[in-house]
């Protein structure tokens, strides 16, 4: 789990709690619910009539897991898939089916299920780049409906801004009341700019960063189980696909302290 969305929406949060502080102003001046239902209601409403009711059922579907940002590093899926470059050199590639039954991912179980079946190397190849791009367009969907919702945000707070201006002009026969019903009105508009730069725009680009980051996962693993199906060396395979993950995001030291591959000599034997 990477919680950095749930820390940084906690600490954006507590540095306004902490500007309220030390202004020496009530947080119950800002809590009112009444601009609140109106700028956390319509927004939602709206981001909703921007799409359709799948892209907003997306869209809550995707929120557990831009909340929890759940990413398989790119060493461990190289670790997985030299394990069953090694496997299929031993056992051949029939063995893939067992190792397919055995694994959780519906991607790589698909892949090794066809290369067990025999599948060609370039019809797999489409299929698997097919299935990436589709995977790819889904998240797009629910990253666009909150990257949407943070556009209107701001605008619909201008608008409950201008409902409670309206209610004050009617008022003005008591100006005693006036300054704090004109700083009730501009609550609104407050809660416009923070759910957009403090939640809604914060989660589309949320993800979209998981999105381009499971992408390049399920790239490793086609680029992969294609190496498995045409006989890829071990060792080799595992150096190809660290090459292919960015410095510091794969242990780049794993390929010189990794395992001899099997039938190979150790260096220090070699030089006794």
């Amino acid at each position: 789990m990477d919680p950095a969305t749930i820390i940084g929406i906690v600490l954006a949060f507590g540095a306004v709690v902490a500007m309220v502080t030390m202004e020496g102003a009530h947080l119950s001046a800002l809590l009112l619910p009444a601009p609140m239902v109106l700028v956390f209601g319509a927004t939602i409403a709206v981001g909703i009539a921007s799409g359709t009711i799948k892209d907003f059922l997306t869209a809550v579907k995707a929120l557990p897991r831009a909340l929890r940002g759940k990413v398989e590093p790119p060493q461990q899926v190289i670790d997985q898939v030299v394990g069953l470059a090694e496997k299929a050199r031993a056992n051949g590639l029939l063995a893939m089916e067992q190792e397919a039954d055995s694994v959780d991912d519906p991607f790589l179980k698909r892949a090794l299920q066809n290369i067990a079946d025999g599948t060609d190397g370039d019809e797999l190849r489409v299929l698997l780049e097919d299935e990436i791009a589709t995977r790819s367009k889904k998240d797009r969907v629910a990253a666009k409906f909150f990257s949407a919702m943070g556009g209107y945000a701001p605008t619909i707070g201008i608008i409950g801004t201008v409902v409670s201006l309206t209610h004050v002009l009617e008022n003005l026969a008591e100006p005693g009341e006036l300054g704090p019903m004109i700083a009730s009105a501009f609550v609104a508009t407050l809660w416009g700019l923070l759910s957009a730069n403090f939640l809604w725009l914060p989660l589309g680009a949320r993800l979209r960063r998981l999105s381009e980051l499971d992408v390049e996962r399920m790239t490793l693993l086609m680029e992969g189980v294609l190496a498995v199906q045409s006989g890829s060396q071990p060792r080799l395979l595992g150096e190809r696909l660290r090459a292919m993950v960015p410095d510091g995001d794969a242990d780049k030291s794993a390929a010189k302290s990794a395992k001899p591959a099997r039938g190979a000599k150790d260096p220090v034997e070699e030089a006794a």
